[in-house]
């Protein structure tokens, strides 16, 4: 499986950004697709994550901020994170990770820098 991120950039605070992450794989094969995020010096952290069935988490610091959600295609699968009112402690490097037949698959990550 392999998965592009993309969506990332710079935002002044309050703004508004949507990442996606498509999978090269039909979306019946996947059972999680999660965001990750990481800031300079701060360990990796998960932002959200959303199931086969549709089941969805969040971190308590985006809950109400952030939406994830999911569609697919024949042979691929694409996850978005909405990300609104964003504050400067969101600044991180965005990574996708994507579970399949029991396997975890990273994406290379996406920059989201949140400043005036």
């Amino acid at each position: 499986v392999q998965l592009q991120a993309s969506g990332g950039g710079l935002v002044q605070p309050g703004g508004s950004l949507r990442l996606s992450c498509t999978a090269s794989t039909p979306i019946f094969l996947i059972n999680e697709v999660a965001w990750f995020r990481q800031a300079p010096g701060n360990q990796r952290e998960l932002v959200a994550a959303i199931t086969s069935e549709h089941k969805t988490t969040y971190a308590d610091s985006v809950k109400g901020r952030f939406s994830i959600s999911r569609n697919g295609a024949k042979n691929t699968a694409t996850v978005y994170l909405q990300m609104n009112a964003l504050e400067p402690e969101d600044t991180a490097v965005y990574y996708c990770r994507a579970i399949s037949r029991a396997r975890a698959h990273w994406g290379k990550g996406t920059l989201v820098t949140v400043s005036s």
